[in-house]
């Protein structure tokens, strides 16, 4: 079957190779849609080492796969076959997503259903046991979930959407409430589309003005540029003098989690959904204690797929205004990574059809 296999650092190569075996406790599923995030941007341009990938002479320790791997974690497909000792109500022909875990199942985050901070967590699709850029794959059945109905270019958006809804379920927001975005990159409007279907009122901070605007078409109801004006006072006059209830800090750069901070209530709480790559330095008791702030982060998903289906479905979530490409495996490259790269402002989710 042909797959996008993953070598190393600027090193992706279309191959034919064999289909993965199918199992008796497994579910076969032929990938359509894989979504191309900031994980594979990172691991082709600085290479697996430090990224959460893996190396050439190391194996993973649970998929036990060293380079290179099959690519692709954020897709969609339809179930082509299921294994004899599987029990579920899925069936042949229905369209799916995959939650792309590898768990131990035995750490005390596993034991305590926290399966997404496992201590030696992995992902289908960067750390072996295929990936969703190849024809066909085998995956657990506890990781397959239904889409129904919804069209499958935007059910491979689930697995980023499920990143924004755990991070917003992860701080209790409440409808009624005001929540402050930090980025408007595609985590950051996919956090603000989850805050407005859940009913809170969403102001997001941007400088690019592709992104402003992009986050104006999903809804959000004010857009800042701090680069104009003071974010901490334009949010108080959003909310009468009294600051958001909630922030998250979806940019990954010390400069915003600072002005998020300053724009939050007393007894606030800032999320930090982004990866930060430099160590970041807070005046804990200017910025925290005297008014007694918090600061929290979350990571990836855990028992969110289902519910943020539903989410979709129900509150009519559109999630073909954040695709803004489809490219062959073959362009994955000159179409995917390197517009992800060079046109970062104009790009939100390119997917690459199988």
């Amino acid at each position: 079957m042909k797959a996008v296999r993953y070598y190393g650092k600027e090193d992706l190569r279309v191959e034919d190779i064999p289909e993965m075996e199918m199992r008796a406790d497994a579910i076969k599923i032929a990938p359509k849609f894989v979504g191309l995030c900031g994980s594979d941007l990172h691991l082709y341009y600085d290479g697996g080492e430090g990224n959460g990938g893996n190396s050439a002479t190391t194996p993973h320790p649970l998929s036990g796969e060293t380079l290179p791997v099959t690519f692709g974690h954020e897709f969609s497909g339809v179930v082509e076959e299921i294994g004899a000792d599987v029990t579920t109500d899925i069936k042949v022909g229905d369209s799916v997503v995959v939650e792309p875990l590898m768990v131990c199942g035995e750490c005390p985050a596993c034991k305590a259903g926290d399966y997404n901070i496992c201590e030696k967590m992995g992902f289908i699709g960067i750390n072996g046991r295929g990936g969703g850029m190849s024809e066909h794959l085998v995956v657990e059945p506890r990781w397959v979930h239904p889409v129904g109905d919804l069209p499958l270019d935007q059910a491979a958006l689930i697995e980023p959407l499920s990143v924004a809804y755990h991070a917003v379920r992860n701080t209790g927001a409440q409808a009624g409430q005001t929540a402050v975005v930090g980025g408007a990159g595609p985590i950051g409007l996919l956090v603000a589309t989850v805050l407005k279907a859940e009913g809170l009122k969403v102001i997001v901070s941007e400088l690019s003005e592709a992104r402003k605007q992009k986050a104006l078409d999903a809804g959000v109801d004010v857009v800042v540029d701090p680069s104009k004006e003071d974010l901490a006072t334009r949010v108080r006059e959003e909310t009468n003098g009294v600051g958001a209830d909630v922030a998250f800090d979806a940019a990954g750069v010390g400069v915003v989690v600072h002005q998020l901070l300053a724009s939050l209530k007393a007894k606030g709480l800032l999320e930090i959904v982004a990866i930060h790559v430099r160590p970041l330095e807070i005046d804990v008791t200017g910025e925290l204690t005297f008014s007694e702030k918090s600061v929290q982060a979350s990571l990836g998903y855990a028992n969110d797929h289902a519910k943020v289906i539903e989410l979709v479905r129900t509150k009519g979530i559109d999630l073909s205004q954040f695709i803004t490409g489809k490219i062959a495996p073959e362009d994955i490259v000159d179409k995917g990574f390197k517009q992800l790269h060079d046109d970062a402002e104009h790009q939100v989710k390119i997917l690459v059809q199988m």
